[in-house]
């Protein structure tokens, strides 16, 4: 099922799909932190108001502003 990267709760495991219409630089700048298409990810952390999150991807983590995160369309795994 697909979804946005900001849905995605604490634990939740996902596969990058695609990204959503945007800034091209901005989606430059996520494929060079390295959230390429077929990359799994996993939610590790969700600051206490909710923004940003944390997320494991390729062995080191990365903190995405919810808003940031909405451009990543990801397909969640189990």
């Amino acid at each position: 099922m697909e979804t946005h990267l900001g849905q995605l709760s604490v634990g939740e495991k996902a596969v990058v799909s695609g990204f959503t219409e945007g800034k091209r630089a901005y989606r430059a700048k996520l494929l060079a932190m390295g959230l390429t298409k077929g990359i799994e990810l996993q939610i590790t952390r969700v600051a206490p108001l909710g923004d940003p999150l944390e997320i494991s991807v390729r062995g080191f983590s990365l903190s995405l502003r919810r808003a940031e995160a909405a451009t990543v369309l990801v397909d969640r795994r189990n």
